[in-house]
């Protein structure tokens, strides 16, 4: 699994609106503030959109915010919206495994614990999490 640059721009984008909390915040300042193009952002925004990560207001405040709380936010969701399936191997991306090699594969199980280990890792990430991690981090490297 690549995670590609509209993976790593949603949860950018996902990051500056929870630390903006429950302010809406147009797609301009975001881009500007991350450095991405506010054209590319409107693809991330559509999906996340739809997939109830994000809500829209139009109008002079407008702008978009979170629909959950930072907690309830996983990688591993915001992932799987940008990304489809984080499976580490074709036969793996459907729940149903369709293989014709499946019931004979020695490598399957290794295939399987693999995928476990990045869905359980990804799915215990969420953006508070990652917030408070950099807050940490940035509060570690402060000199006077």
């Amino acid at each position: 699994m690549k995670v590609s640059t509209k993976g790593r721009y949603a949860l950018r984008m996902l990051l500056d609106l929870a630390e903006h909390k429950n302010e809406f915040v147009p797609l301009k300042e975001i881009a500007e503030r991350q450095n991405i193009s506010k054209q590319y952002l409107e693809q991330i925004v559509s999906l996340l959109n739809t997939s109830n990560i994000i809500r829209a207001n139009r109008g002079k405040q407008g702008g978009y915010q979170l629909a959950k709380k930072p907690t309830q936010i996983t990688v591993g969701q915001v992932l799987r919206i940008t990304e489809g399936s984080l499976a580490p191997v074709a036969c793996l991306d459907d729940e149903t495994n369709l293989c014709e090699r499946a019931s004979f594969c020695r490598t399957l199980p290794m295939w399987q614990g693999l995928n476990k280990v990045i869905t359980d890792y990804l799915d215990s990430v969420n953006l508070q999490s990652m917030l408070d991690q950099y807050e940490k981090q940035s509060a570690d490297f402060y000199v006077i």
